[in-house]
């Protein structure tokens, strides 16, 4: 069997570690000056913890803000926990890095955008090379989400 470099992998799971870094210094220290985050992330994705209120609510995906208030934040290898304010109603989530979609900080104009990938522990069993991954990350203007 052939093999190759899978970039697109590695950039995608470099990325993630990007986001993961990011937030565990802001889980130790705060959001620095004017920062903040949109997050949108994949409801549906299997490790993914949110209220059967927001599930049904957000069935695809879900886009949230850390900005003013934010609580319990605590990273792991595998994602984030946090606590955020939905109309006055406090809801802890656990979103799994692979199931981010968007991560956009607008105080500097950075974002990253992830689409569709397939596990990276998904290896094809046959003689076949394994197809070329579908998902890649870029790194996105922010005027995509502005109107």
């Amino acid at each position: 069997m052939a093999r190759s470099i899978d970039y697109g992998n590695l950039m995608h799971k470099a990325l993630r570690a990007l986001i993961q870094e990011v937030l565990e210094d802001v889980a130790q220290n705060g959001l620095p000056g004017q920062h903040h985050f949109f997050i949108t992330f994949d409801t549906s994705h299997e490790d993914a913890e949110l209220a059967d209120w927001l599930r049904d609510r957000y069935p695809d995906e879900m886009t949230v803000v850390m900005q003013h208030w934010f609580d319990n934040l605590a990273v792991d290898d595998a994602g984030f926990a946090v606590t955020l304010n939905f109309g006055d109603n406090p809801e802890p989530l656990y979103i799994p890095f692979d199931a981010i979609r968007t991560f956009v900080d607008p105080s500097v104009e950075f974002g990253l955008r992830f689409e569709t990938q397939e596990s990276d522990e998904d290896e094809d069993e046959d003689d076949d090379p394994p197809p070329a991954p579908k998902q890649d990350a870029e790194v996105v203007r922010l005027d995509t989400w502005r109107k």
